[in-house]
């Protein structure tokens, strides 16, 4: 067993050798040439965390709460707006990721997926209509 496993390695590196251009020294080696093919910014944070990041940096951007933020923190003190506003996404993506993660135990994601679509054709249909009529 050793030798066909020895055998096999060989086999491997040498495909390896053969399709790279480079010699596979180790795992190490290997992580490390994987580390440095990545995006730049997934060498310093987490794939989830990025993308967690941007949906919610991109969802709220220019929306009417960002707005009424601007608004607070021009007549208030901008340290306890910062502050609130923290603490308020904070508990409300808690809130959405606690409950989401209760409710992928009950509903499939097929329904979920279905009824969103729906739902956005439906709510598309509406805003059409309303801005038709006005």
């Amino acid at each position: 067993e050793d030798e066909e496993l020895a055998e096999v390695e060989a086999k491997l590196d040498a495909d390896w050798k053969a399709s790279t251009g480079t010699v596979k020294v180790g795992k190490k080696t290997d992580d490390e040439l994987k580390k440095e093919k990545r995006p730049f910014l997934t060498q310093f944070f987490s794939p989830i965390f990025l993308k967690a990041f941007s949906i919610i940096f991109f969802g709220e951007w220019g929306d009417r709460s960002q707005i009424a933020t601007i608004g607070l923190a021009a007549d208030d003190n901008p340290f306890g707006v910062v502050l609130g506003g923290i603490v308020g996404q904070a508990l409300c993506t808690t809130a959405a990721v606690l409950g989401g993660k209760s409710l992928a135990s009950q509903i499939s994601e097929k329904i979920v997926t279905l009824s969103s679509g729906v739902l956005f054709i439906a709510f598309g249909i509406q805003s059409f209509l309303s801005t038709v009529e006005s």
